[in-house]
């Protein structure tokens, strides 16, 4: 009897073993950048830049090599993730006069409701009225680097001492700190980093100026073919401004991102540049030696600014890591979108040409994504809400126009989205015309209206750099009629009315490229 008493209880013991535990819901935290781009991210293969600490996301984790972005431009691009929806569904279109209806639906409700606690900390662009959130301490507008205010949940405008990058990162352990350790949290964590006016922090002034940088193959790019790429205004050679833009401010500068420095700040701010200006000023450059100049300049101050960007993501990594959070917690790294780094002789963003719409991705999700892995699944921002939900075992919303990218992650089916859509709107912002498209594995085609009216068409595997306009050429008739095809399929799939009626438009090569 003794025996058969100890057997049952081995065996009782050894069942409630093997009895699978409750999985605890995973933490979710997604880092947002503004304006960084895979060229300057060395997980992404960069000679330019290291950041050390972006590239442990994707160590851990899986490396997107084809995310892209359904708008390149930062408001939309948060909408688009927030909601799951194309710019035409959530309202917001444009960063000059679109307004975001917070209380629409967002991928932040759904896990509120599911008990996640949220918040947002930075950066936001969508107003001052976020929805959907615990806690939020947001930057108002585009924020600044030195010493910026914040709209902090419950108190209102504060004002705070220091750089933005460390501030944000502050403000999200604080909140870390306080939430409650019993619930699953969802933090989105928005940088102002790399956004111009690139101000780097003091720490990083002089990290790259003994560095020169070279020039991409197609800085002097003469645009022949390409009427919208010729009409636009965002060249190093034009636009970018040498006072506003790279630092080389009259000795009474009237920069409101001057201005709020403190004297300790400003004094080492100005010692940094007034040596750069005299050296400038003795070069007497002129022509295409100033230009290259500025190209330089532009760069040292680009790399600079990501320089405490990476730094604090390594902080935000470190936190999850000593506080035992790492393990059970998902970790996205994303840009609003690309950003040109002298390709084609611009900067800025707003094109479908790749330098623009694609956008470095990385998600870690340990025990889920294998460590160290790549995808060449063709993703976009607008997945990241279905993706998140889906995780969290939380019902995707019917109207959400994203696509969870895990069973392409961890099921036999690897591809992701067959065509990527795309559609800008804004008129007159460095006077980039509006147009949409769809991007395959290998072409692309691009409808410009309002202020230019022509079709473009790409053949990426013999022309990656997007010089060469083949729309019209005889060789090119069955791809372009396929690819428009294509196209009105996808723009029907996604209810764009407007883009529905411009592709009808009866417009002629001829007239595409006029003046």
């Amino acid at each position: 009897m003794y025996k058969l008493v100890v057997w049952l209880g081995l065996a009782a013991g050894m069942f409630s073993c093997a009895k699978p535990t409750e999985e605890k819901p995973p933490n979710i935290v997604i880092i947002v950048s503004d304006d960084h781009t895979r060229q300057a991210i060395s997980a992404y293969g960069s000679t330019i830049a290291q950041t050390p600490n972006i590239d442990r996301i994707a160590e851990e984790g899986v490396l997107f090599t084809n995310a892209y972005v359904t708008n390149s431009i930062c408001g939309p691009s948060r909408a688009v993730l927030l909601t799951g929806k194309y710019s035409h569904k959530n309202g917001f279109r444009r960063n000059s006069d679109s307004k975001f209806e917070s209380d629409q639906d967002q991928f932040v409700k759904h896990l509120q409701a599911g008990g996640y606690q949220t918040a947002w900390i930075g950066k936001y662009h969508l107003g001052e009225d976020p929805q959907g959130f615990d806690h939020y301490e947001i930057l108002p507008g585009q924020g600044y680097y030195y010493n910026p205010d914040f709209f902090v949940k419950d108190s209102g405008r504060v004002n705070r001492t220091g750089y933005v990058s460390d501030l944000v990162e502050d403000a999200a352990e604080g909140w870390l700190d306080r939430r409650d350790p019993e619930k699953p949290f969802c933090l989105v964590i928005g940088h102002k980093a790399t956004h111009r006016t690139w101000m780097p922090d003091l720490q990083d002034l002089d990290k790259f100026d003994a560095v020169t940088f070279p020039l991409p193959a197609n800085f002097y790019d003469d645009y022949e073919g390409r009427q919208a790429a010729m009409e636009q205004d965002m060249t190093v050679d034009k636009t970018m401004r040498m006072a506003y833009d790279l630092k080389m401010y009259p000795e009474d500068s009237k920069d409101r991102n001057i201005k709020r420095m403190t004297p300790e700040q400003r004094a080492q701010f100005d010692a940094h540049y007034q040596l750069i200006h005299r050296e400038l000023d003795s070069l007497n450059l002129s022509g295409r030696e100033l230009v290259e100049w500025k190209y330089q300049q532009y760069m040292r101050d680009y790399l600079a600014t990501a320089e405490s960007m990476d730094r604090n993501i390594g902080r935000t990594l470190d936190y999850l890591e000593a506080h035992g959070l790492d393990e059970n917690t998902i970790v996205i790294y994303i840009s609003d979108q690309g950003f040109y780094l002298g390709e084609h002789g611009w900067f800025d963003k707003r094109f479908m040409y790749e330098e623009s719409f694609s956008t470095p991705m990385m998600m870690k999700y340990p025990g889920v994504i294998t460590p160290g892995s790549k995808s060449d699944a063709m993703v976009m921002n607008l997945d990241i809400a279905p993706t998140v939900l889906d995780a969290a075992n939380v019902v995707i919303p019917e109207d959400i126009q994203g696509e969870s990218m895990l069973p392409w992650l961890t099921g036999p089916q690897k591809q992701g989205r067959e065509v990527l859509y795309y559609h800008y709107y804004e008129v007159g912002e460095h006077n980039v015309s509006p147009h949409f498209g769809i991007k395959t594995d290998r072409y692309k085609l691009i409808r410009f209206y309002d202020q230019v009216t022509s079709w473009e068409l790409f053949d990426l595997e013999k022309d990656p750099s997007e010089m060469q306009n083949v729309y019209g050429q005889e060789r090119y008739q069955e791809v372009q009629e396929t690819m428009k095809g294509k196209l009105l399929e996808t723009i029907k799939k996604y209810e764009d009315a407007e883009a529905e009626a411009l592709f009808h438009e009866d417009i002629s090569t001829a007239e595409g490229m006029k003046k």
